[in-house]
């Protein structure tokens, strides 16, 4: 199997990403493959597109429903920080996770075998802008997801709470 190039995104095809834009119910059950297989394998993907991908998994509570949600994400890290950004692949609306995280900032990460409480911190710029400019370097997708959409795409770092 491949290993993640850190240079490029994970290889979905454009016609995947066209409708992960387009069709929640398709990028759930994408996910939901995605999340068995992390947790199956200690945190660690071993087949598809996301093969040694630094991926977590981000738990939030519904805007409305109340109830958990978890979502895998790709993530970069600033000191002890956790970046995710919250591009749904240059869709013209926010994920469904974001408008969790700014409801229920507490969420729950899971990274490899870890699991912990963290508090969600939406950037502003220039912050925003170095963040944001530092995952797409290493994962230059994140420039076309940001050219496909009108929308600025907001980036959040993930604070760990200390128990």
């Amino acid at each position: 199997m491949p290993d993640f190039n850190q240079k490029a995104m994970p290889g979905l095809s454009d016609k995947q990403m066209e409708e992960f834009r387009a069709n929640d119910k398709a990028l759930r059950g994408f996910n939901d493959q995605l999340i068995e297989e992390f947790r199956a394998n200690g945190g660690k993907v071993l087949s598809g597109p996301f093969v040694g991908a630094p991926l977590l998994l981000l738990t939030t509570t519904g805007a409305k429903s109340g109830r958990p949600t978890t979502t895998p994400l790709v993530y970069t890290r600033d000191g002890d920080r956790i970046v995710i950004i919250a591009s749904k692949a240059g869709a013209p609306t926010h994920p469904a996770w974001f408008h969790n995280l700014k409801a229920h900032p507490a969420v729950t990460i899971e990274i490899g075998k870890e699991k912990f409480q963290a508090r969600a911190v939406i950037t502003a710029d220039p912050e925003r802008k170095r963040l944001f400019d530092a995952q797409a370097k290493a994962m230059p997708a994140f420039v076309g997801y940001q050219k496909n959409t009108t929308r600025q795409i907001p980036v959040i770092v993930l604070e760990r709470i200390k128990s």
